[in-house]
């Protein structure tokens, strides 16, 4: 009896020193006093790798110690459910024994715990159209879903900034403005038809624009218009980096968890995947959508796989030399399309014609953009089939290639309107108020450039495929299925020209709010209505990482473009720093009346020694992540060897159950 105790080992759930181990109850694992536990795989190499590194408390079982820890709900727990009860059971029994003190304490764990999962389904139940999206997921998958997703994301984004604008910049200007009919006079006498579209007359001299915030009777020296407008816009531009940096984050990791280290389960799905809570029958089908579409894309990339693995090296040679190709014939399209929006600004000038005419030219700059950026990128498209990569690689490259054309066409016209501007500064009153109607040019040309494509291309295009199905050019054309990488871009565009001419048009994210909110709808009309599930999916892992990476891109460039923009300016033409008031002047003159250990800690953070300290502290903590990240690669593989060790021993134990079975029909 003694050597049948000795042989029984311990099992440690992480075969390392860093991971805690457990002994498993005699009540739920009695096989383990067992002679074949001692045969198993993972028993021996259990033996050999741990012989020296036995925990000393042998006689402390899982119960023990799993029940001092009160914070853990029960169903998180490792253990199988009469071991769970077995806790709860004991928990009881010791809430009898320990102090006041410590029942006030596990009381309250337990009701922070549960505020904090009612508090995060409240939120999530506030969250809008969530009904809406589902619906969409189940018939279109979870790519289109994900644009949904995004777009509510950057309304979210939005309504914010609008909140932040609001209370340090519009409402302090309109409180303590001093003559009201300066910033005023926002009748509708002189209001026309061309100003709504271009910025101009009445608009020009309203809230929407740069010169309506003058400094008013708020006049003092460290609270003051000024101060308040550019404390306003670096909100904004900070808090747009913090959220953008962790959306990305976040994205990056949930794509690393499941990148190509993870390989999915299709059993699971088929076996797993149902959710037995349904009993609406329109929720069924939408289930039953989604785990087909599911399916799909783990059976296209296994197939994709295995026609990669059977490549010749010919054909590896001849692929690459082809793609060095394409890649040119590329570089050559982005190449012509910059020479096109170039000319197209150049082209602008003073018109005296009719209003439509006058109109054409106002926006021919937005509309060849808008032209150039809607056909390459189904040009790219078509390239990247080409290329033979995967259907998600095909969709990066063509993001990536996208993305590309769409921030380069933008910093293209915003590097040759600035020149454009800084060379004829005397035909502007207000060059800030010219900055700014450009980008409202561009916001507005983004909404009716939607509303086009919806009703006067996606919709006639269906009810002539509906209408006439037998038609060739029905057949031809089909119903237009809904291209994600595109939309994607056309959000991340316009989000940028936001970013961009926050500065110069304060009301552009209230006017970007109210057109993702048409957008949403037009979107979904589009896509209900007017599209068909694509035929074929793929996953948005890595693809929501490219988005939010592109964001990222924009507002990267919004910011510096708002610099070179703000250094180009000498002295302010209108607005809040005009006169001889500039964006610098006005913090020095208020840091020049503060206390000098204050003036002190302020010339000390804006000088290199504290720049060169902050950086030493973010490559120290950037070091402690990355080191946190290796140990937890390390856990995760060793996570993998002993999924591959228990999948051992069950092979090992089915082997000797059939040959006890032969055995025993053979002793019949």
């Amino acid at each position: 009896m003694m050597e049948k105790e000795d042989r029984t080992p311990d099992f440690h759930r992480l075969i390392s020193a860093e991971s805690w181990s457990s002994d498993l109850s005699s009540d739920s694992c009695e096989y383990y006093q067992t002679e074949i536990f001692g045969l198993l795989p993972s028993s021996q190499a259990h033996r050999r790798l741990h012989a020296e590194t036995i925990a000393d408390d042998q006689d402390q079982s899982l119960l023990d110690r799993v029940s001092w820890n009160p914070s853990v709900p029960l169903r998180d727990l490792p253990v199988c459910l009469q071991d769970k009860r077995n806790i709860r059971d004991r928990q009881h029994l010791q809430r009898r024994s320990i102090g006041y003190w410590d029942s006030w304490r596990r009381s309250q764990l337990k009701t922070r715990r549960r505020l904090k999962e009612h508090v995060g389904g409240a939120v999530s139940g506030l969250l809008p159209w969530r009904h809406t999206l589902h619906k969409i997921e189940g018939q279109f998958g979870v790519g289109v879903k994900a644009y949904f997703v995004f777009l509510r994301y950057l309304l979210c984004l939005n309504l914010l900034y609008c909140v932040i604008i609001a209370g340090s910049v519009l409402t302090p200007t309109l409180v303590f403005a001093e003559n009201s009919v300066t910033h005023g006079s926002l009748g509708f006498q002189n209001f026309s038809f061309t100003d709504f579209f271009v910025g101009s007359g009445v608009l020009e001299s309203s809230p929407v624009f740069h010169s309506f915030y003058t400094r008013g009777s708020l006049d003092l020296d460290c609270l003051n218009t000024p101060i308040l407008f550019l404390l306003g816009m670096i909100s904004v531009l900070f808090l747009s980096i913090i959220m953008v940096v962790h959306r990305t984050v976040v994205s990056y990791k949930h794509s690393w968890i499941t990148g190509n280290r993870f390989s999915s389960n299709l059993s699971y799905k088929v076996f797993c995947g149902w959710d037995f809570c349904i009993q609406n029958p329109q929720a069924a089908s939408l289930k039953q959508n989604f785990i087909r579409n599911e399916l799909r894309m783990d059976l296209e990339e296994q197939t994709f796989q295995q026609r990669v693995q059977q490549r010749s090296l010919r054909h590896w040679v001849e692929l690459i030399f082809l793609r060095i190709l394409l890649n040119v014939l590329v570089l050559l399209l982005l190449g012509s399309s910059f020479v096109l929006i170039y000319f197209a600004i150049k082209s602008q000038f003073k018109c005296n014609s009719h209003w439509t005419v006058c109109l054409m030219l106002e926006y021919l700059p937005p509309i060849t953009m808008t032209a150039v950026n809607y056909i390459l990128p189904h040009v790219f498209s078509k390239i990247s089939e080409f290329e033979d990569y995967s259907l998600t690689i095909q969709l990066n490259l063509t993001l990536i290639r996208s993305i590309f054309l769409k921030l380069a066409s933008l910093g293209i016209y915003l590097f040759f309107f600035i020149i454009k501007a800084s060379t004829n500064q005397e035909t502007h009153k207000c060059s800030e108020n010219a900055f700014g109607k450009e980008m409202y040019k561009l916001t507005i040309f983004n909404l009716l450039e939607c509303f086009f494509n919806a009703f006067f291309v996606a919709y006639p295009r269906m009810l002539l495929v509906e209408k006439f199905p037998s038609s060739k050019l029905g057949q031809l054309l089909g119903k237009k299925q809904f291209e994600i990488s595109f939309n994607v871009l056309d959000l991340v565009n316009s989000q940028t020209v936001t970013w961009v001419g926050v500065f110069y048009c304060p009301l552009l994210p209230a006017i970007n709010t109210i057109r993702l909110l048409l957008l949403f709808y037009v979107k979904k009309f589009t896509v209900v209505r007017c599209c068909v599930p694509a035929q074929r999916m793929f996953r948005t892992a890595s693809s929501s990482v490219l988005f939010h990476f592109m964001l990222l891109l924009g507002l990267f460039m919004a910011v510096v473009t708002l610099v070179a923009n703000i250094n180009r300016v000498e002295q302010g033409g209108c607005g809040p720093f005009e006169g001889n008031r500039t964006v610098f002047n006005v913090t020095r003159v208020c840091i020049k009346t503060l206390p000098d250990p204050v003036q002190t800690t302020i010339s000390y953070i804006s000088s290199e020694a504290f720049a060169f300290a902050l950086i030493l502290a973010e490559v120290v903590i950037l070091t402690s992540y990355v080191s946190r990240g290796r140990a937890n690669r390390k856990a995760i593989e060793r996570l993998k060897d002993m999924l591959v060790m228990c999948s051992s021993d069950k092979r090992f134990l089915v082997k000797q159950h059939s040959t006890i079975m032969r055995r025993q029909q053979r002793t019949r």
